[in-house]
């Protein structure tokens, strides 16, 4: 339950590293076509954001980003005692998130067009108009990448997190 509850409040703390993230990775398919990307770094990124979207810009997506680790937590959880055998609970856990990390992704790097509108308005409307335009399997975009990403750090802290329960005294639950 503590870890759930710091996933969460992390997520939340740690969310405009990861908008930067998201927006200097868009910026990387800009340079490929001969476009100049719009942020020349990490602490360039920040003051651009903060300068066009005011401070709270920073944590654009940020429910989004609470809802991804919601359930990837949930898929941890739910198969966590049976995958420690397999050591499968990053693929689960990333085809649960997957969907959620692209909602996550496109809500963050949405753009304001020049009527200052957006093109998604919540994670509900950016999955519905994503499903009917681009198909179901579009949830899944990037799906290899997050489970690469996923699955070093999930056996890490699964293995860590099992010897510290050891160590404590306490039984797998």
């Amino acid at each position: 339950m503590v870890k759930h509850w710091c996933s969460h409040a992390t997520q939340v703390i740690s969310s405009p590293a990861d908008l930067v993230k998201v927006r200097m990775q868009a910026d990387g398919r800009m340079v490929s076509p001969g476009l100049q990307p719009r942020y020349a770094g990490m602490f360039d990124a920040l003051k651009k954001i903060i300068r066009a979207e005011g401070f709270g810009g920073l944590w654009k997506g940020v429910f989004p980003n609470v809802q991804r680790v919601f359930l990837v937590n949930m898929g941890e959880l739910a198969c966590y005692d049976h995958a420690k055998h397999f050591i499968i609970e990053n693929q689960i856990s990333t085809a649960l998130s997957c969907p959620a990390d692209v909602v996550k992704t496109r809500m963050m790097n949405q753009a304001v067009n020049d009527e200052n509108k957006v093109k998604y308005k919540n994670s509900y409307d950016s999955l519905v108009k994503t499903v009917r335009i681009e198909g179901l399997r579009a949830l899944w975009k990037g799906f290899f990448p997050t489970w690469a990403r996923l699955g070093p750090w999930q056996f890490v802290f699964w293995v860590s997190y099992e010897k510290f329960r050891q160590i404590a005294g306490l039984n797998s639950f």
